[in-house]
């Protein structure tokens, strides 16, 4: 099938087609032509009055396949996925079975070749994600997997650590480590704070995340390696990651996009709400200023979703009982959106493709000709009510289900896949 995109207003750091609206013709999956306005094609978008990037890549997700598809399995999570604008997601390793064998690797990816939506599959670093024994990386690299981690379960085995630094150099793989020590965070809900102290919860201290931020990078000194911190939340961690990038360290993070958006006093003005119990947790104006700050200047390389579905029987409970974790997939535009001209367009779409992309390897001109087709497309202006109507994903977790919200994706393209709504 030959496609052309007309009218778009491309945006791409970087490169030179930035803020330019070529016609874009792509056949057989791949671009054949840039600035190629009524070359005859079978489908055209006019996309009038709307951007135009390289599709985006959420390199944090979790769905619940395998085990627990009454939350969100492989079909409604990529459906998710591709009307969010993400052409690639990649999935953590918490699910049950956890993914550690190529078999699991496996059943993620069969489906990739007739979905818009591609699964990246982050394999577990240890047995179960309980950082005791090693799964085969090798194994897991060679079968597909684009990263290690155990997902939600941070690395508490500082030798389980030192040592996957130095085994995955062999094949130049990225370990993800989300840091919280669990033993400061026992039983706490929610930032530990004024407000915390008000609403008489137990609370999480950013002292938590910074040692294993200062622990991790103190190994990473030692063994050399490629260290991704997820989930980033505290000053004093961005801090302690911009010296190590000073310094020469192969070190990055990221944080996800709902924590540039509330605070934890939002847990007064919505008692005990628990569409807002995420971890890390929401914090203070001081914390959200040092991470929009840092996102600015490039400490923080990517944003991610941090998409967590739940279904009622995990969130309709008391504070402490319930689960942590909101959506964010199909939400990702809108709040962008609404953080306006503190996260500016240019660097955002820069930590959702380019940066992204090169910590996984990919590090093709998706406008290049020849280059394999890999496109979202969307309004940052259009109004629509995020719904159980619109909705794909099976979760309903996130604070906006139900309002009407602005910027919304018209369409995504991966190779010879793609959708398009009103184009």
């Amino acid at each position: 099938m030959k496609l052309r995109i007309d009218n778009a207003t491309i945006v791409s750091p970087g490169s030179t087609w930035h803020g330019k609206s070529p016609s874009i013709t792509i056949q057989n999956g791949h671009v054949t032509a840039m600035d190629s306005p009524g070359e005859p094609a079978e489908v055209v978008w006019n996309a009038q009055g709307m951007r135009l990037s390289a599709g985006w890549c959420d390199m944090r997700a979790q769905f619940g396949d395998p085990g627990l598809e009454h939350k969100e399995d492989l079909e409604s999570g990529c459906a998710a996925a591709a009307a969010g604008g993400f052409t690639q997601v990649c999935l953590l390793p918490n699910t049950q079975p956890v993914i550690q064998s190529k078999n699991d690797i496996q059943y993620l990816i069969a489906g990739n070749s007739r979905r818009v939506t591609q699964v990246r599959p982050l394999a577990a670093v240890t047995k179960d994600a309980k950082g005791e024994d090693f799964t085969d990386m090798l194994d897991l690299h060679a079968a597909g997997a684009a990263a290690f981690t155990d997902g939600s379960a941070p690395i508490w085995h500082t030798d389980i650590l030192l040592k996957t630094l130095l085994y995955l150099q062999k094949i130049d793989a990225l370990l993800i480590n989300r840091p919280e020590d669990r033993l400061l965070t026992h039983f706490a809900s929610m930032h530990e704070g004024i407000t915390s102290t008000r609403l008489g919860t137990p609370g999480m201290p950013r002292l938590a995340e910074t040692l294993i931020v200062q622990r991790d990078l103190q190994i990473l000194r030692y063994t050399g390696g490629r260290l991704h911190f997820a989930n980033v939340s505290t000053p004093e961690s961005l801090s302690h990651i911009r010296q190590a990038k000073a310094d020469g360290l192969q070190v990055t993070c990221d944080v996800a996009a709902y924590q540039l958006l509330w605070l934890d006093e939002v847990l007064e003005e919505n008692p005990f709400d628990t569409h807002f119990k995420v971890n890390p947790p929401l914090r203070e104006a001081s914390d959200r200023e040092a991470l929009l700050q840092g996102l600015n200047d490039g400490t923080i390389d990517v944003l991610v979703t941090s998409h967590t579905p739940q279904d009622e029987e995990s969130k309709k409970l008391e504070f402490d009982l319930a689960d942590f974790g909101m959506t964010g997939l199909e939400m990702f535009l809108p709040m962008m959106m609404k953080l306006g001209e503190d996260a500016p367009e240019e660097v955002w779409i820069e930590k959702v493709t380019t940066n992204p992309n090169a910590l996984l390897g990919q590090k093709d001109d998706p406008f290049a000709i020849d280059s394999l087709a890999n496109f979202t497309v969307y309004n940052p202006e259009q109004v629509w009510k995020y719904d159980a109507a619109s909705c794909k994903s099976k979760a309903y977790n996130h604070p906006w289900f139900g309002a009407e919200v602005t910027g919304k994706v018209k369409g995504a393209i991966y190779g010879n896949r793609n959708w398009s709504e009103d184009l």
